[in-house]
């Protein structure tokens, strides 16, 4: 999937997506008492195409998978809401058969893999955890 078949996507699933400048985040999505989900980006924290499909990505993972956390509750994970957007946007970024076929291809490296499916290198380790693994983090 590329950038633009991301941010066509939002627009299908009528999230809005926004440039924002953000003092503490690089990006965040919230989603509103009638169910619309929002989507900020601070274009100033993008560092690459990769890293702007990658935040994109997870930040709608949290609209399409409602995992949002309130901080004022204490029986809330703010990790199980992160795992969930980055599993959400693994599968539609970096889908497993996807991934055998770059490797049957010889891109092997974490690095190369990344570049083949422009995402971020941290995003590509939690994909190739979760597809071997099960989990996010045993690379």
């Amino acid at each position: 999937m590329t950038l633009n078949e991301l941010y066509d996507l939002a627009m299908d699933e009528c999230v809005t997506v926004a440039d924002f400048y953000l003092s503490k985040r690089e990006a965040l999505s919230t989603m509103d008492s009638d169910g619309h989900c929002y989507v900020a980006i601070d274009p100033s924290k993008v560092a690459s195409t990769a890293d702007e499909k990658t935040k994109l990505a997870h930040e709608l993972g949290h609209c399409a998978t409602g995992a949002f956390y309130n901080v004022f509750s204490p029986f809330d994970s703010r990790q199980r809401n992160e795992n969930r957007a980055d599993k959400w946007a693994i599968k539609k970024l970096i889908p497993e058969d996807e991934l055998e076929d770059a490797v049957s291809q010889g891109y092997t490296e974490i690095w190369e893999l990344a570049d083949f499916f422009t995402v971020t290198e941290d995003l590509m380790r939690k994909a190739v955890s979760l597809y071997r693994y099960g989990n996010l983090y045993a690379v």
